[in-house]
């Protein structure tokens, strides 16, 4: 399992690109209306109790398909053996091999800490229908459209999608943290400050559990 070695996306004209293109004439979500709470959550994104003997950061980017096949096959694992008993505290942080990723982060946040998980899970699941899209406005669509079946409001997307001050907010926080854990492929794995690259759940298992054990 070879892991995607990293190249951010750089940030001149991006920012400009997100606002363009889901504020394009005749969006079929319409105008965005104001909302009360921040739109983009920008605070780490966690599942796990908060005084688990164990933490482990993990670093992904929702367009590399073996960040997607960890979320398939080891994360269900990982939850059920370890997260869910208290064991391990599992922190998603995104990193951004392109700006499909990065707006699929905007709709992943969008939901904020309480439901970010599930929509973060059915981007990567429909990973094909939007990462590997011909043009921006396909990968865009079909964003949006992961983003309602995960509950979220339509003018709820549409405004998160619009926020450029969000936005950056949100690479500027990914560009330091990839910056100051020095992450150079997705995905990276943080186990109680020890990196490794991605592996079988069966490796994985033998690191948590030397780490509970110390």
């Amino acid at each position: 399992m070879t892991p995607r070695r990293l190249a951010l996306i750089r940030l001149p004209g991006l920012l400009g690109l997100v606002v363009a293109l889901f504020a394009w004439a005749g969006a079929p979500f319409g105008p965005a209306r104001a909302l009360a709470e921040p739109l983009i959550a920008l605070g780490d994104m966690a599942i796990g109790e908060p005084e688990a003997k164990v933490t482990i950061i993990e670093y992904a980017s929702f367009s590399c398909p073996h960040c997607a096949n960890f979320h398939a096959d080891v994360l269900p694992r990982l939850q059920e053996d370890y997260i869910d008993t208290g064991k391990v505290r599992l922190i998603h942080r995104e990193v951004f091999f392109d700006r499909y990723a990065f707006w699929a982060a905007l709709v992943a946040r969008c939901a904020g800490p309480e439901r970010y998980f599930g929509i973060a899970g059915l981007i990567y699941e429909g990973q094909q229908s939007w990462a590997r899209a011909p043009e921006p406005t396909a990968a865009a669509d079909a964003l949006r459209r992961i983003g309602l079946v995960g509950g979220l409001e339509a003018a709820q997307v549409e405004a998160c999608l619009r926020d450029a001050e969000g936005a950056q907010a949100l690479y500027d926080r990914a560009e330091a943290d990839v910056k100051a854990d020095e992450v150079s492929a997705t995905p990276t794995l943080i186990i109680n400050g020890k990196k490794h690259q991605n592996m079988p759940y069966e490796d994985l298992r033998a690191v948590i559990d030397a780490a509970l054990a110390e």
